[in-house]
């Protein structure tokens, strides 16, 4: 199978149970990021302005967001319930997405990279 050249493409061969949650998740960053660049970076969708803001990627049992670690760190008091490292938060599949946090997060962060000049990792 050819790799994805785009989101759409991605979402598509992505492990079918995980789909929905990611045209969700792509959802919710568009309205963070009005206007962002939508491509692939490494293989997985991000969104960027001058520099990257965020990716994500679907997995079996989740959907992983990459955000800048300064965000992961910011909101880690709220994200206890989910699986995180450094630059990651995983959202299981079998839970609603967090929306109103996943815009949260998703507008400190495009405030961050506009506003503090923070680029990606």
């Amino acid at each position: 199978m050819d790799k994805p050249k785009n989101i759409t493409e991605y979402i598509n061969t992505a492990p079918e149970v995980a789909q929905p949650k990611l045209w969700e998740l792509l959802e919710i960053l568009r309205k963070a990021a009005p206007g962002a660049e939508e491509n692939l970076k490494w293989g997985q969708p991000a969104l960027s302005y001058q520099w990257i803001l965020f990716q994500f990627a679907g997995f079996k049992k989740h959907v992983g967001l990459y955000p800048h670690p300064d965000v992961v760190k910011a909101f880690q008091d709220r994200l206890t319930e989910y699986k995180t490292s450094s630059s990651t938060i995983q959202f299981p599949l079998d839970k609603p997405l967090p929306s109103d946090l996943i815009y949260e997060i998703a507008v400190f962060r495009v405030r961050e990279s506009k506003e503090k000049g923070v680029k990606w990792m």
